[in-house]
């Protein structure tokens, strides 16, 4: 007859923990130096202006100020950070 082993522990055990990925901050948002915006795999959101990328391609700000999503069609989706105070600092990446 067919027979089915059952779970024991070595069966079992192998669901991993959620990576928590997704924008952790929105538009019109004031967000402080440092601030992660978006946690993604990949670069499915482009660093704009004020906006940094890190190796996991987690974009955060590089200023304080408001957070602003912009979509340029072919170009993509990026994600920028207008100064509060009104001076502007070049992006950290070389877009």
């Amino acid at each position: 007859m067919a027979h089915k082993k059952g779970g024991g522990s070595s069966v079992n055990g192998r669901n991993s923990q959620g990576q928590r990925l997704g924008v952790k901050r929105f538009g019109g948002e004031l967000v402080h130096a440092g601030t992660i915006l978006v946690r993604q795999r990949g670069t499915r959101h482009k660093p704009g202006l004020n906006v940094g990328r890190g190796k996991d391609d987690t974009l955060f700000a590089c200023v304080t100020g408001i957070v602003r999503f912009e979509d340029k069609g072919k170009s993509g989706r990026y994600i920028s950070v207008l100064p509060a105070s009104g001076e502007q600092v070049s992006s950290a990446s070389s877009d």
